[in-house]
């Protein structure tokens, strides 16, 4: 299923999320650019490597855990292919505007990467000795699922249904449609546990811890962050 559309319209421009997906946009373009050595460098600098980021912080050496540290937020910004940038920017596009609308700008960057950095902990927690790169944005768009279900549960969110050979749309609310979507990242992130080669960061696939991780972390930021404010107070844009 893709989302295509909410029903929540937005009462400021939305600049941080428009912001994110052009600078997504940027570094992959420029990920393209790059010849295939230059590529594995770039990655093996900028996304989150386990087991570097385990020995750093194991040195008890500032000088090591910092840049370690720091991929935590940089791996957010690279993809590993048009549909990886693809689908985390629509639903970014789709699903960001009216978080961002809560929170306002700045609160909505902190959470943003905040999440991120924390789905990036919970993929790693499970896979510490990895020596595969870890990257892209899922686990910050996964924090902004998890307050959107929290903020606009009755919302439709326009959907693609096939059916057959067909394709047809629905209107599903959005607490089924982004549950449905949590409880499908917690079960395979359950299942890579047992099967740590073929699914999830041990294998280079699809890190579901980060985006159960994510969700939850989401869920739990928006709330301390004014996600609920009173719709008659008025709200910080900055």
């Amino acid at each position: 299923m893709v989302p295509l559309h909410d029903d929540n319209p937005t009462r400021i421009t939305p600049f941080v999320t428009y912001g994110l997906i052009g600078i997504n946009i940027v570094i992959f373009l420029h990920q393209l650019s790059l010849s295939a050595p230059q590529l594995q460098s770039f990655v093996q600098t900028y996304a989150i490597v386990p087991d570097r980021l385990t020995s750093s912080l194991q040195s008890g050496n500032f000088g090591q855990i910092w840049p370690q540290a720091l991929t935590l937020i940089t791996s957010q910004f690279l993809h590993g292919g048009f549909l990886h940038l693809g689908g985390n920017m629509l639903f970014l596009w789709v699903f960001g505007n009216n978080i961002e609308d809560r929170l306002g700008h700045l609160k909505f960057i902190i959470f943003y990467l905040a999440c991120g950095v924390l789905a990036g902990l919970a993929q790693w927690s499970v896979s510490m000795q990895s020596g595969v790169p870890s990257l892209g944005a899922s686990g910050a768009i996964a924090g902004v699922l998890g307050a959107y279900i929290l903020r606009f549960p009755k919302a439709r969110i326009l959907t693609l249904v096939p059916i057959g050979f067909f394709l047809t749309t629905l209107r599903i609310p959005a607490v089924f449609f982004l549950g449905f979507w949590f409880v499908q990242q917690a079960f395979y992130g359950i299942a890579s546990l047992q099967v740590r080669s073929n699914v999830g960061m041990e294998g280079g696939g699809i890190a579901y811890w980060a985006h159960a991780g994510g969700f939850v972390f989401g869920a739990i930021l928006g709330p301390l962050l004014g996600l609920f404010a009173s719709e008659n107070r008025p709200r910080s844009r900055f």
